[in-house]
């Protein structure tokens, strides 16, 4: 892929009302960009600043909320300082490097979630076990596994993609993802396919994993009123965040897959941004709220600072 610039990646915004409305677009995304930093930055120095909060279960939680910031910093500075300056561009080496953030941020928000999920599998199904299995070593050896396998996936596949030759330069999109480079290309895609679908299935074997581990976890509770409290108290939150990923996953899926312009451009747009735009926003009031050993710590450190 040579060093063209690519235009038109707002073009599924009314161009009219685009440029009639583009302060305020910036105005409520700068708005929305502002809200995900503060609550994810938050949440994160709260667990790293109280010593009751250094367990495994809140230390992946640390991850999911780096990892969302890592996905929105991704597209909103970008999309922000586009529609400030009204320009409509982006050279093709920062749209793969839009893609591979967007893609990587998509996979280890899946890696941190199925980590998540054994953490409370193990702490409910064998909380004899607990501490032998989750120590330090291995908590971080499942952190670090959460980053390198979705950052070297991403970017043998965004590079595969990049190499690639173009002959069109019009992106049907809000920002850069893989298939939208794949789509400029005059070369046959065959085997882009074929590695697409591998990292496909890479994702449904982590959702697989995160299943059976939610299975099993019901099926224990069933004997025991502790395991049932236990689950209710530190799962819930959990189940919410999956069931909210995998639905803004969905939704861009069917946008990239079966996009129309028989759909409305409003719709569109939600379908493309949902995965940007809720996850990453509700994931902390999601835990900040329902995790009663977080929600203490964040009063007691909002307490400190109002007085």
């Amino acid at each position: 892929m040579d060093n063209l610039t690519f235009y038109a990646v707002y073009s599924l915004m009314e161009p009219q009302d685009f440029k009639l409305y583009r302060h305020i677009y910036f105005t409520c995304f700068f708005i929305l960009y502002v809200l995900i930093l503060f609550l994810n930055v938050w949440l994160s120095v709260v667990i790293v600043l109280e010593r009751a909060l250094h367990k495994p279960m809140y230390i992946f939680l640390c991850n999911l909320c780096i990892n969302d910031l890592f996905g929105a910093t991704g597209f909103y500075p970008k999309f922000l300082h586009d529609l400030l300056m009204d320009s409509y561009v982006i050279p093709s080496y920062m749209c793969a490097f839009q893609a591979f953030v967007i893609y990587s941020y998509v996979m280890c928000e899946y890696c941190t979630l199925a980590v998540m999920a054994y953490d409370r599998h193990v702490a409910i199904c064998r909380p004899l076990d607990y501490h032998s299995k989750l120590n330090k070593y291995s908590c971080c050896k499942l952190l670090v596994l959460s980053w390198i396998l979705p950052f070297c996936l991403m970017l043998i596949a965004v590079l595969w993609s990049y190499r690639l030759t173009v002959c069109k330069n019009h992106i049907d999109k809000l920002y850069c993802d893989n298939r939208s480079m794949v789509k400029l290309t005059c070369e046959s895609t065959v085997t882009k396919n074929i590695c697409g679908f591998l990292v496909l299935s890479l994702y449904m074997g982590v959702v697989i994993v995160i299943i059976v581990s939610y299975i099993t976890l019901v099926v224990a509770c069933k004997a025991s009123l502790e395991c049932r409290r236990k689950f209710w108290q530190t799962c819930v939150p959990h189940i919410l965040s999956l069931i909210n990923f995998t639905v803004a996953i969905l939704f861009d899926t069917i946008y990239t897959r079966y996009g129309s312009n028989d759909v409305h451009v409003s719709l569109r747009n939600f379908l493309a941004l949902e995965m940007l735009i809720v996850p990453p926003l509700f994931n902390p009031i999601i835990y900040g709220l329902k995790l009663k050993e977080v929600r203490k710590k964040v009063l007691k450190l909002c307490t400190v600072g109002i007085v």
